[in-house]
């Protein structure tokens, strides 16, 4: 079966989709956006939007149950990203980052660790406004994996 990219469409920056909707239509890649809200996406063959019931973490149980070996999902989500890995499919991050079995361990660690500071009132901070850096690095990340793995 042909690879195919999931996204975790919830929390995905506008910018981030609109580089996967130009890359889905140009290589004629299926591009699933998965969310608990319609997301309007072209009409075009390769691309659906999935609405999934509201609910925590629903979109992520979907995402999990459609993924498979081989696919890229693209995610904030540490959780989710675990979840994909150990099926053997590709995790990438909004900002282009990928996460593998060798880090998300590591990551996930962290992110508990800092829950557990602003449980108790220590102020953290949240990640840092989404720039053009960012969707830079995710185009080039994207673009770097799709040649390698596309047949």
């Amino acid at each position: 079966m042909a690879m195919k990219i999931l996204v975790d469409a919830d929390a995905c920056p506008k910018e981030v989709r609109e580089v996967l909707v130009k890359t889905s239509i140009r290589l004629n890649v299926t591009l699933m956006f998965i969310a608990n809200h319609l997301i309007n996406v072209p009409k075009h063959p390769a691309i659906q939007s999935i609405q999934v019931s509201s609910g925590f973490d629903v979109a992520d149980h979907e995402i999990v149950k459609r993924a498979e070996s081989g696919d890229l999902v693209i995610t904030a989500d540490l959780p989710l990203a675990s979840e994909v890995i150990a099926k053997e499919a590709h995790a990438l991050s909004p900002r282009g980052e990928f996460y593998t079995k060798e880090t998300i361990g590591a990551r996930l660690n962290m992110r508990d660790f800092m829950e557990t500071m602003r449980s108790s009132g220590v102020h953290t901070g949240g990640p840092p406004a989404f720039n053009a850096k960012d969707k830079q690095a995710f185009a080039n990340a994207l673009d770097r994996f799709l040649r390698k793995n596309l047949q």
